[in-house]
């Protein structure tokens, strides 16, 4: 449908843009990653490597239209350059190696606190007037609670006074990965306690949220004149409150999807956890700038890719896309 098709071409025109950014920003600013490279290992680089090495960081004596299009070839092919804190790695190597770790800890949370926040405000706004009033004041609290804050409460507590938790890394050290029991309930262990501070700084304001836009639905026209004609309670507040509530929150996820991929990096650098967020915090200090491109552009395509997907279920949740055009 037209709507969905004049979506897709946005998105693929800001693809193109956030690649070029990503492509133009390194060339205009001042310096060059082989002269970082070079203070970084303080000269212990034959001369005669130098011109491979600045060629293979895409920095050439030829038109920028040709190093635009060389650099559109490599990123066809996965390549994003080469590390200069982790030098000789690829930097797609070290990108591939984080993301798995941010995907399961973040996305898996995220979804967890979209699912349990947005039910919850649904349930909150239909008994409103009611005992569950009282639960107002603590949501709002822990909205406000910033969330490496609470990171840090939670491992004085539960790691440092209690020793329940592990403080850092995503498993135990010396174990080889592998999918067996004992490395990933190690995993899990380790995933505990920055899961559940994730879900706990995040899922107060999916509630606050869906429950004051469900509210508001709840005083229109078709919702009244849906209990007029006598339907179910569950079939009013699912298929003619929540429908129409939710769709504020699912643009809300879909940004909070593309975050995912950039990770919660306050909470993964307070755990140690081996992540995109602890990564891109790497990066910086080490003034990695390769690495922070490559992370960058994938942090960018992931937004523009989550709010995509947002656009597509848009379609199936609000009639009025599928009329448009």
């Amino acid at each position: 449908m037209k709507y969905l098709l004049r979506k897709v071409m946005l998105y693929v025109f800001i693809a193109w843009a956030a690649l070029t950014m990503n492509f133009l920003i390194p060339r205009l600013m001042p310096g060059d990653p082989v002269s970082l490279l070079v203070e970084k290992l303080q000269g212990r680089i034959d001369p005669a490597a130098m011109a491979a090495i600045a060629e293979s960081y895409g920095i050439t004596d030829a038109p920028l239209h040709v190093q635009y299009w060389d650099y559109l070839v490599d990123l066809a092919h996965g390549d994003l350059g080469l590390s200069i804190g982790f030098f000789p790695v690829p930097v797609a190597d070290i990108v591939w190696t984080a993301l798995p770790w941010t995907i399961g800890l973040v996305g898996i949370t995220t979804i967890i606190s979209f699912l349990l926040g947005t039910g919850l405000g649904v349930v909150l706004a239909w008994r409103r007037g009611t005992w569950s009033d009282h639960a107002l004041p603590a949501l709002t609290f822990l909205n406000a609670v910033p969330y490496f804050w609470m990171a840090l409460i939670l491992v004085l507590i539960l790691s440092v006074n209690l020793g329940w938790f592990p403080v850092s890394h995503a498993y135990q050290p010396g174990l080889m990965p592998g999918w067996n029991w004992e490395f990933i309930a190690s995993v899990l262990y380790h995933g505990f306690l920055p899961a559940v501070t994730i879900v706990l700084a995040s899922f107060a304001g999916w509630v606050l949220g869906m429950r004051n836009m469900t509210v508001t639905v709840l005083g229109e026209d078709y919702v009244t004149m849906a209990e007029a004609k006598g339907l179910p309670k569950r079939m009013v507040m699912l298929n003619y409150a929540a429908r129409n509530a939710i769709l504020p929150s699912v643009t809300g996820f879909a940004l909070s999807l593309g975050a995912v991929v950039g990770g919660s990096m306050l909470t993964e650098v307070i755990f140690n956890y081996p992540g995109v967020g602890y990564t891109l915090f790497e990066a910086v200090g080490n003034q990695d700038f390769p690495l922070m491109q490559g992370l960058f552009l994938i942090i960018s395509l992931a937004v523009i890719v989550a709010n995509l997907f947002a656009d597509i279920v848009y379609v199936f949740l609000d009639p009025r896309t599928r009329q448009e055009g």
